[in-house]
C-alpha cells in the first residue's frame, strides 16, 4: 500500500479554472469513483491552499500496488481531469512529497482495502 500527500503549484491566473475543475470532479463523483477501482486507489482527496499569494493543490492518496495510471484510463472523466491538470498545474514547480510520520488506519479497514 502506498500512502502519499503531494503539493502541486497552480499556475498564476488559473484559480477560476481550478474552481471549475473541482466542481467537475464533485459534480461527476459517481464517474470519478468508478475510475478509482482501475487505479487501485482506495482514497484520493484534494486539498487547496493559498500561501503567501501562491495557490497550491495537495493530493492525498492511499493506493494499492499495480493500479492503472490515470493517463492510461479510458474513462472520459479522467481525460477531462488531465486536461484541467495540464491547464492548471505549474510544471516548472517541483512537486513536494510530504513525509508521512504516522498512518492511523484500523487493521479491519486495511484488510478491506487489500
Amino acid at each position: 500500500m502506498n500512502i502519499e500527500c503531494t503539493r502541486f503549484k497552480v499556475k498564476k491566473g488559473k484559480s477560476q479554472k481550478v474552481d471549475e475543475w473541482m466542481s467537475l470532479l464533485n459534480q461527476y463523483m459517481d464517474e470519478v469513483l468508478l475510475t478509482l477501482a482501475d487505479e487501485k486507489m482506495y482514497v484520493e482527496t484534494i486539498f487547496r491552499e493559498v500561501l503567501n499569494g501562491e495557490e497550491f493543490l495537495y493530493w492525498y492518496s492511499i493506493q494499492g500496488e499495480g493500479g492503472q495510471g490515470v493517463s492510461d484510463s479510458q474513462h472520459e472523466i479522467d481525460r477531462l481531469h488531465l486536461q484541467y491538470w495540464n491547464e492548471c498545474i505549474d510544471v516548472t514547480y517541483e512537486p513536494v512529497d510530504l513525509n508521512m510520520q504516522v498512518s492511523m488506519i484500523p487493521k479491519n479497514i486495511i484488510r478491506e482495502m487489500k
